[in-house]
C-alpha cells in the first residue's frame, strides 16, 4: 500500500517510486537498525540526486507516521523542485539585471521561510539560497504562507553555505550581512550585485558565513525591542535595495 500525507511518503516501495520519478524529495529518514543493505538501491539514489537523509530510531518513525506500516523508511516531499546558483544567475541575465539574491543562514520556521519568499517575489529578486541541513525546507507549510511565491521563486539548497558565499563572490556579487553592529542600512550603498545574508531566529548569521561577508549592515532601532523576526528584517533589507536599485535606475535614466 501506498501511505502519503500532505508532506511524507513512507513504506520501501512508495519511497523508492518518488526518488526514481525524480519528484522533489527535501529529506528521507531510515530505521537505524534496518539490515545492512537492505536500503542500498535507495541510498544510491539519494547520493546521486544530493538529497539529505538520516538515521533515526523505530520509536521516531512510529510517532511521524502514527504507527503506520512504515517498513523502516519515511521520505518528506518537496512542494516544489529544487533551483541551481546557475538557475538563479541565468535569472538574472535573462533579465538584463545585476544579480539580486537572498541568502538564508539556517531558518527553521516555515512561516519565515514562506513570508519571505513572498517578500523575494515582491521585490523581483532572483532567488533564494539556504542549506540543506539545520534549516527549513520547502513543505507544504511554507508553500500556503508563501501564498503562491514558491512557484515564482527559483530556491537552491547547497551543501556549504560558506563555499557557495564565495562563488558568489568570484562572479561578481558583494556580500551584505544583516545583523547588529554594522552600518545602518539605509545609509549603505546596496545597488550592484548582490547578496543579502539574513541569519537564523536565535543565533543570527554564524561566525564563518559573517566572516565571508563583505559588509555587515544593521537595521536602526530605536524603541525598545532589540532584534526583529527574521522574516521582517529580511523583508525590510530587500525593500532597501528595491528603493535603491530603483533610485540609481531613475538618476541614470535620460
Amino acid at each position: 500500500m501506498n501511505y502519503l500525507n500532505e508532506e511524507m511518503v513512507y513504506g520501501k516501495n512508495p519511497v523508492l517510486e518518488l526518488l526514481k520519478s525524480g519528484n522533489p524529495v527535501n529529506k528521507v529518514l531510515f530505521l537505524a537498525e534496518a539490515p545492512s543493505g537492505r536500503n542500498q538501491e535507495i541510498l544510491s539514489l539519494l547520493h546521486e540526486r544530493s538529497i539529505p537523509y538520516q538515521f533515526v530510531d523505530r520509536q521516531t518513525l512510529d510517532r511521524l507516521t502514527d504507527r503506520e506500516r512504515h517498513q523502516g523508511m519515511l521520505a518528506y516531499i518537496a512542494a516544489r523542485e529544487y533551483a541551481s546558483i546557475d538557475d538563479i544567475l541565468a535569472l538574472a541575465e535573462e533579465r538584463q539585471e545585476e544579480p539580486f539574491i537572498l541568502m538564508l543562514d539556517e531558518i527553521e520556521d516555515p512561516h519565515n521561510l514562506g513570508a519571505l519568499l513572498r517578500t523575494v517575489d515582491a521585490v523581483g529578486a532572483h532567488g533564494v539560497i539556504i542549506p540543506k541541513r539545520r534549516s527549513v525546507a520547502l513543505t507544504g507549510t511554507v508553500a500556503k504562507t508563501s501564498a503562491g511565491a514558491v512557484e515564482h521563486v527559483r530556491v537552491a539548497r547547497v551543501s556549504n553555505l560558506v563555499q557557495t558565499l564565495q562563488e558568489l563572490k568570484k562572479r561578481g556579487c558583494w556580500v551584505s550581512g544583516a545583523e547588529a553592529g554594522g552600518q545602518e542600512a539605509f545609509k549603505a550603498d546596496l545597488t550592484g550585485a548582490r547578496v543579502i545574508v539574513i541569519g537564523s531566529e536565535g543565533k543570527g548569521i554564524s561566525r564563518l558565513l559573517r566572516e565571508n561577508c563583505d559588509e555587515i549592515v544593521s537595521l536602526p532601532m530605536k524603541g525598545k525591542v532589540t532584534s526583529l523576526n527574521a522574516s521582517v528584517a529580511g523583508s525590510v533589507m530587500l525593500y532597501e535595495v528595491l528603493r535603491q536599485r530603483s533610485d540609481r535606475t531613475t538618476k541614470t535614466s535620460p
